[in-house]
C-alpha cells in the first residue's frame, strides 16, 4: 500500500520564503524609527521625573532633553521639532517629527511621531 505524501512544493516554499524575507526586511527598516520614538518618550518621562524641572528655563529643558536623546543615539529629532510652552505650574513639551526611510527603489516609508509631556515644578510625571 502506498501512502500519500503531503507537504509544500518547491514553488510554494519559494513563495513563503520570499514573503517571510520581505516581512523581515520591512521590520529591519522600520524598527529603528519606532525604537527612536520610544527613546523620545523615555527621555520625556525621565525629564518629567527630574525635581524642579518646572522652574527651569525652556533652553535648559531643551538641553537636558537632547542630552538624554544623545545617549539613545536618536538622530532624527532637531530643535525645530521641540515645542515648549508654559502651562499651569510648569511646562508642556511637545515633540513632533517625521522620519523617511527609503525602502525599495523610489518607495519610502514615512513615520509621523508625536509625543507630549507635562513638566511640573515638583518633578512628578503626568
Amino acid at each position: 500500500m502506498r501512502r500519500r505524501q503531503g507537504g509544500i512544493t518547491l514553488l510554494g516554499f519559494i513563495f513563503v520564503a520570499g514573503l517571510v524575507g520581505f516581512l523581515v526586511f520591512m521590520g529591519i527598516k522600520l524598527f529603528p524609527m519606532y525604537s527612536e520614538y520610544y527613546s523620545v518618550k523615555q527621555a520625556l518621562k525621565s525629564l518629567a521625573a527630574e525635581p524642579g524641572v518646572g522652574n527651569y528655563s525652556p533652553g535648559r529643558i531643551q538641553d537636558l532633553f537632547f542630552r538624554r536623546l544623545n545617549i539613545s543615539y536618536a538622530s532624527n529629532i532637531r530643535k525645530e521639532h521641540v515645542k515648549i510652552v508654559r502651562k499651569d505650574a510648569g511646562w508642556q513639551m511637545d515633540v513632533q517629527y517625521e522620519v523617511r526611510k527609503p525602502m525599495i527603489a523610489n518607495l519610502d516609508a514615512v513615520g509621523r511621531f508625536h509625543a507630549s509631556q507635562h513638566l511640573t515644578g515638583t518633578g512628578a510625571a503626568n
